[in-house]
């Protein structure tokens, strides 16, 4: 016999004793063991798969406008590669979870597309500086991190390959680390538009960190994670849009 009650905020299914349901809940499962994987039950698998399924036509879309108000083959260029790691982002992150949700079965199916969609955090945070630092002028120290942020996501990559779900925290340090560390050189160009819009975003994607750990003990923490990353990524659009490309008004000018 079954009945609904309310635990730690999440609504649980009461069931029987020996029953295969024991345990489970609607809208959140227990936390995860030590570097272990937290199961998300169907809605949660549901919410990550549409919070970012979404953003795809989107983030194609506002890419390809980028494309459309380059001037320059630079700034073509640049577009293409933030676009990209925007684009990038939205659809790997998609069909990780879908096989997760679909496909978990296949486990070695689900554990390569698990780490393509950490490894593509590292490309996007590199990709989502490429228009700083490559369309503002940089003094001659702090353009080497034109190169050495896509030296950091390679690095990252490679720990990923390497200790994919061992050392979690350690994971979470080199994420936060390599996105603080070009702001370090952003801030200090001498034309300073934009960064309080860059600050805003990586204020919102350091908020949402407190969700992308709180599995188990938030109901929907990830699908909500992914909201934070969908803000935050739009306010970096749009200063990119605003202040390295053309205006809105510019640009139906120029249609």
């Amino acid at each position: 016999m079954k009945s609904a009650m309310r635990t730690g905020g999440a609504l649980r299914e009461d069931v029987t004793p020996g029953s295969a349901m024991v345990g489970k809940t609607l809208f959140m499962n227990h936390r995860a063991p030590a570097n272990g994987r937290y199961k998300p039950t169907c809605y949660e698998h549901a919410a990550n798969c549409y919070t970012h399924a979404f953003l795809i036509v989107p983030a194609i879309v506002g890419s390809a406008l980028l494309h459309r108000l380059s001037d320059d083959c630079w700034e073509k260029i640049t577009a293409w590669i933030y676009g990209m790691g925007l684009c990038a982002l939205f659809i790997v992150s998609t069909v990780f979870h879908i096989v997760a949700w679909k496909k978990s079965h296949l486990r070695t199916v689900e554990h390569c597309f698990h780490m393509c969609d950490r490894m593509v955090i590292y490309f996007f945070i590199a990709a989502s500086y490429a228009p700083w630092l490559n369309l503002r002028e940089l003094g001659p120290l702090a353009s080497h991190m034109r190169w050495f942020i896509w030296l950091m996501a390679a690095g990252g990559t490679i720990y990923v390959f390497l200790y994919h779900e061992k050392y979690k925290v350690i994971e979470l340090f080199f994420y936060l680390t390599m996105g603080f560390s070009p702001a370090l050189v952003v801030t200090s160009m001498n034309n300073t538009d934009g960064l309080q819009e860059l600050a805003c975003g990586g204020l919102i994607y350091c908020l949402g960190v407190v969700f992308f750990k709180s599995d188990g003990i938030i109901p929907f923490a990830h699908a909500i994670w992914h909201l934070f990353v969908a803000t935050a990524a739009a306010v970096h659009y749009y200063a990119i849009w605003k202040y390295l490309y053309r205006s809105p008004t510019d640009f139906m000018r120029h249609l």
